[in-house]
């Protein structure tokens, strides 16, 4: 059954894996136990419901992922160079991803969001919470870019929200699709809606 020691970390994985292919509603804490290996009163020792499980996986989620943007949006990087990166992981990741499972998985925040917004307040927050970090880095990059007169923008914030829209809505698009290729055009859209063209490959 594996060692106790791991188990909270497990049960974790286990629930991120299972909201991709079942769906909140559609994992049940007997599959989660199920797939992480453990019993369910080890289950019950870390969590009080599936909620809370929810919750620290998607606090640990939050946590990866901003460390992650925060190499991509180094302050070292030039601004634009930030965003054509950020669109090309996008891209590589969902198409590994698709490679891995035969799907493309999408972003599993919207995924989870748009499932239990009108539902789960408390789940809701949290992933309102994580998406802001992605606007937030993108505003500061347009920022930058604006301040080092290579865009011509009034608003940061406005356009960050304009190009997250773009991105997630292609990203769903491709999971819906099952088509990560859909993304491979992403940072000349996103440069197009700075008036921009791509640069060349920028990782």
């Amino acid at each position: 059954m594996g060692r106790t020691s791991d188990a909270r970390e497990r049960l974790i994985t286990a629930v991120g894996e299972l909201f991709l292919e079942s769906g909140y509603h559609g994992t049940t804490i007997d599959a989660i136990c199920l797939r992480a290996g453990v019993r369910k009163g080890t289950f019950y020792h870390f969590f009080a419901s599936k909620e809370d499980l929810a919750v620290a996986a998607l606090e640990l989620d939050r946590a990866s992922r901003r460390e992650s943007l925060d190499a991509v949006f180094s302050p070292t990087r030039p601004p634009l160079s930030r965003l054509q990166v950020y669109c090309e992981r996008v891209y590589t990741r969902q198409r590994e991803a698709a490679a891995r499972s035969g799907h493309v998985p999408g972003c599993p925040l919207f995924t989870l969001g748009a499932e239990i917004c009108t539902q789960e307040a408390r789940l809701r927050e949290h992933i309102n919470a994580a998406l802001g970090d992605y606007l937030a880095y993108f505003s500061s990059a347009i920022r930058d870019a604006s301040a080092a007169q290579k865009v011509d923008v009034t608003d940061p914030d406005a356009k960050a929200r304009c190009i997250f829209s773009l991105i997630q809505g292609a990203i769903t698009q491709a999971r819906i699709a099952n088509d990560a290729e859909i993304l491979r055009e992403l940072p000349a859209q996103v440069f197009g809606v700075l008036g921009l063209k791509p640069v060349p490959h920028a990782a």
